[in-house]
C-alpha cells in the first residue's frame, strides 16, 4: 500500500490520475503537511473543491475516510466521545445480579466501567484509534459553522495526535492519521488553530483548468458544449451576486443539460436551468433579465 508521495510533481500526478486537478500551491501544502505530518487547512469558497481533497486522500491511499460535519452547537460529546451509559448501567445490574451477596458493595459493582470498552468514540477518537492498520484522513468540514469554543478541542490533536480523557488518561495515535480541516471562511479561524496547520487557499480555477475539471468528471459531455457552460459561468462570477457559483455547481450544470440534450447554450436554456447555478432567489431574478447579456459576453 502506497504510504507517502516523494515530491510536490508526484503529489501533483497522484492527485491528477485521481481526477482531482492542483496547482503547484496547493501540490506544495498538501505535499508538506502529509511530509511534516501536519493537518492541511483549507479555506476558500464554498464549492471549489475543499472536501474532495480529502476523499481523493482517501482513494489515494487505500484508507478509511471519517469526516466530521461541523455545526452550531457542536460539542465534544458528538465531536470526540461520551460514555455508553446505558451500557454502564446494565453492566452495574449484571454484577449485583451476579453477587453471591444481596448488597454487594457498590464500589464493587462500579468498578472499571470507565474504561475503552464503554467508550462511544466519536469522528476525532476514532481518527487515533490504534485498531487501524494504517493511518486513515480524518476531514474536520467546515470547521467555521462550528462555535469559537469547538476549537479548542482539536488542539491536542494537531499538536500531539492525541486526546485525554479524564477517567482513562491520555490515548494515543499509532498511525497519525492525515487531517484535512476545511472553512467558507463565514468568520475567522483562532491563530492557535493555524499555527498547527499547513494553510492554503483555494481559489475558483482558470478557465483552461475548470474546462480540464469538466473534462474529468464529466466525460461525456461535450467538448464545445464544456467549453460554453466553464466560459459562462466564469463570467457569471464576475457579476454582482449574492452567492457565485463553484465548480460544484459547474458541474452540476454540465450534467443537467447533457440529460437534457442540450449541444450549446441559448438566452432560454440558461434562464430555465438558472436553478442549478443559483441558489438565492434574487440571484435568479436578476440573472434572468442579464442572462442575454452574460452569454453574449462569454460565447464572444
Amino acid at each position: 500500500m502506497q504510504t507517502r508521495l516523494d515530491s510536490v510533481q508526484a503529489t501533483a500526478d497522484a492527485m491528477s490520475r485521481c481526477d482531482y486537478i492542483v496547482d503547484q500551491g496547493l501540490a506544495t501544502s498538501l505535499f508538506l503537511a502529509l511530509e511534516m505530518g501536519k493537518a492541511l487547512f483549507l479555506e476558500g469558497e464554498p464549492g471549489v473543491g475543499k472536501t474532495e481533497v480529502a476523499k481523493v486522500l482517501s482513494r489515494l491511499f487505500d484508507t478509511p475516510l471519517i469526516r466530521l460535519q461541523c455545526y452550531e452547537g457542536l460539542d465534544i460529546s458528538q465531536a470526540v466521545y461520551e460514555w455508553n451509559y446505558p451500557r454502564q448501567l446494565l453492566e452495574i445490574q449484571a454484577r449485583r445480579d451476579g453477587a453471591e451477596r444481596p448488597a454487594e458493595p457498590s464500589e464493587s459493582a462500579t468498578k472499571d466501567i470507565f474504561t475503552e470498552e464503554f467508550l462511544l468514540k466519536r469522528p476525532l477518537l476514532q481518527a487515533i484509534d490504534q485498531s487501524h492498520d494504517s493511518a486513515p484522513v480524518l476531514l474536520i468540514d467546515e470547521l467555521d459553522r462550528a462555535d469559537e469554543e469547538f476549537e479548542s478541542f482539536l488542539l491536542e490533536l494537531l499538536s500531539d495526535f492525541q486526546i485525554t480523557i479524564p477517567e482513562i488518561g491520555t490515548l494515543h495515535a499509532e498511525h497519525r492519521p492525515m487531517i484535512v480541516i476545511t472553512s467558507n471562511r463565514t468568520r475567522e479561524i483562532h491563530d492557535a488553530l493555524k499555527r498547527r496547520c499547513v494553510y492554503h487557499w483555494i481559489d475558483y480555477p482558470s478557465l483552461e483548468k475548470e474546462i480540464e475539471i469538466v473534462r474529468r468528471k464529466q466525460p461525456q459531455i461535450e467538448e464545445s458544449l464544456s467549453r460554453e457552460v466553464v466560459a459562462f459561468v466564469q463570467k457569471l462570477r464576475e457579476q454582482d451576486l449574492y452567492k457565485l457559483p463553484g465548480v460544484a455547481e459547474t458541474l452540476d450544470w454540465a450534467a443537467a443539460l447533457e440529460h437534457l440534450n442540450v449541444h450549446r447554450l441559448t438566452p432560454d436554456v440558461v434562464v430555465s436551468t438558472l436553478g442549478l447555478l443559483l441558489k438565492y432567489q434574487d440571484d435568479v431574478d436578476k440573472l434572468k433579465v442579464e442572462a442575454p447579456r452574460v452569454l453574449e459576453q462569454a460565447l464572444g
